[in-house]
């Protein structure tokens, strides 16, 4: 007895299973039904040989796309209300397809759309030709995962010509990612954007959104400019933070050319200090040419004034505000400091000095905690290397 083809079904039960779930049984059979082309999806046309259509939907050019209704539905609300709408009985005889008209976009875009109703999927080369009329479609008919994927093409495919446009449609069809994709081209290439048709028609049809577009772009550039200046002002005070390091170490340890404090520990000589460079060695040597200076300058003794010398003290004030042991600090002045800045009742030069005392001391404290941690991931290198070392050494 010869094997019955699988299409080989009655109608009337296919109807029945398609009203059961229309979408998975059409999947199915545009999967197998390739041997007579029962079923066939194309961008330009869409056929149902296998089930009979109960609607037709109208495009601006007059095409008739056959659709089922329960596949609309179940993927539109807004379709699923159209279909539902009681019809108009007009007395004669006519067709008993219902009719839903979806105008103002191309007809092949309405077929693509159509067609992602069924099969959810989408080309390269439809995503580039239809993508702004789908996304709009997707939109106004409430189809959230084609508008998804509209939304994440066309913002990969949005140029400086046409920016403007895509912005409006963004806006209009409620899609904030797009949107803000938009402006920030608008601000990067506002220069190009500025003398498109797009934006000299925005100028003179939508003042409010060219308002927007200029408060994004002022908004954006005082973040810029606040972003800058942060930076600058954590860098002088990382800058700082090192000097006052700097100035500990050449006063406890010495360094190139400056030779420790003696005025608590007279047993470190003059062969003890440090012949090498240290770490931070620009720092540290600009420091020791300060101290030097300091130490000698003539201006400073007469009572005449030195820029350079004024700055010496300044750094040393600074120490002083900083350092928690002060008893035993061998920073010169720095017990005179912190006891004449007890004493100080200047409250506007006590302000601004505070908040400059407690972000330097908030710039070490991130600076050696990032060291202590860099020195713990040493350390625990070192150890897993010799651990591993030495199972080796006993493996072989």
């Amino acid at each position: 007895m010869p094997e019955m083809h699988p299409f080989k079904t009655s109608h009337t039960k296919l109807t029945q299973i398609l009203c059961l779930k229309p979408r998975a049984v059409l999947v199915t059979m545009a999967i197998t039904a390739t041997q007579n082309d029962a079923v066939s999806f194309s961008a330009d046309k869409i056929s149902y040989d296998l089930v009979e259509t109960d609607v037709d939907i109208i495009t601006s050019g007059r095409r008739r796309i056959p659709a089922h209704s329960g596949v609309l539905a179940s993927a539109s609300p807004v379709l699923t209300n159209i279909i539902e709408k009681p019809r108009k009985s007009h007395g004669g005889r006519g067709s008993s397809k219902r009719v839903v008209k979806i105008l103002g976009v191309p007809c092949d875009a309405v077929s693509v759309f159509v067609r992602f109703l069924y099969s959810p999927s989408l080309t390269e080369k439809e995503m580039e030709n239809y993508g702004i009329h789908l996304l709009a479609l997707s939109h106004v008919y409430m189809v959230p995962q084609l508008k998804q994927r509209c939304t994440k093409g066309v913002g990969e495919r949005v140029t400086a010509e046409n920016v403007v446009d895509v912005l409006q449609l963004a806006r209009l069809c409620d899609a904030p990612g797009l949107c803000l994709k938009c402006m920030r081209l608008i601000h990067s290439k506002f220069k190009t954007v500025e003398q498109t048709e797009g934006w000299k028609f925005l100028q003179e049809h939508d003042p409010l959104l060219e308002l927007d577009i200029l408060q994004f772009i002022d908004e954006a550039e005082s973040r810029k400019k606040r972003r800058r200046r942060h930076r600058r002002e954590q860098n002088l005070y990382m800058q700082l933070s090192e000097a006052m390091e700097c100035i500990e170490h050449i006063c406890t340890e010495g360094c190139t050319l400056v030779r420790p404090s003696s005025n608590l520990d007279n047993k470190k000589s003059t062969s003890q200090v440090k012949s090498g460079p240290c770490s931070a060695f620009s720092t540290c040597y600009g420091l020791q040419l300060l101290i030097r200076h300091f130490a000698i300058c003539k201006k400073r003794v007469d009572g005449k004034g030195c820029l350079r010398c004024k700055r010496m003290i300044q750094l040393l004030r600074l120490h002083s505000s900083i350092c928690d042991q002060s008893e035993s600090c061998r920073v010169p002045l720095c017990r005179q400091f912190k006891n004449r800045g007890e004493m100080d009742n200047k409250m506007a030069e006590d302000t601004k000095w505070k908040v400059l005392v407690r972000r330097v001391a908030s710039a070490k404290a991130m600076s050696s905690l990032s060291q202590s941690k860099k020195q713990k991931s040493e350390v625990l290198f070192k150890e897993e290397a010799e651990f591993f070392i030495r199972i080796r050494k006993k493996l072989f």
